[in-house]
C-alpha cells in the first residue's frame, strides 16, 4: 500500500502544506498511514485502505482507535471536506491548467 500512499501525496502535495507517508506507523500490504498539514495548519494523520482514506488522527503519526470517521473514495473528497483552502488550491490550479490549454488551442 506503500506505492499507493506514494501516489496519493504526489497528486495533491501543491494543495497542503507538507504531505508525507508516515516513517513511524507500519505500512503492510493493506495499510498505509499519511501524514498531512492543511495550509490552515491543521494536522491530521490519515488512514488508506482498499476502502479508501479517512482521518484516524489529529496530530502526525496518532492513530486514535475510538475515533469514528467516515472513509473518502479518494483525497480529494477527503481534504474537500477538511480544508477550505485545498478547495480554493485545487480550483485555482484547475484554472491555471485550463488557462493553458486555451492559450495552446490558438498557438
Amino acid at each position: 500500500m506503500r506505492l499507493e500512499a506514494e501516489a496519493v501525496v504526489n497528486d495533491v502535495l501543491f494543495a497542503v502544506n507538507t504531505m508525507f507517508v508516515s516513517k513511524t506507523l507500519r505500512c503492510a500490504d493493506d495499510v498505509a498511514y499519511i501524514n498531512v498539514e492543511t495550509k490552515e495548519r491543521n494536522r491530521y494523520c490519515l488512514e488508506l485502505t482498499e476502502a479508501g482514506l479517512k482521518v484516524v488522527g489529529y496530530a502526525f503519526d496518532q492513530v486514535d482507535d475510538h475515533l469514528q470517521t467516515p472513509y473518502h473514495e479518494t483525497v480529494y473528497s477527503l481534504l474537500d471536506s477538511l480544508s477550505p483552502a485545498y478547495r480554493e488550491a485545487f480550483g485555482n490550479a484547475l484554472l491555471q491548467r485550463l488557462e493553458a490549454l486555451r492559450r495552446d488551442g490558438q498557438s
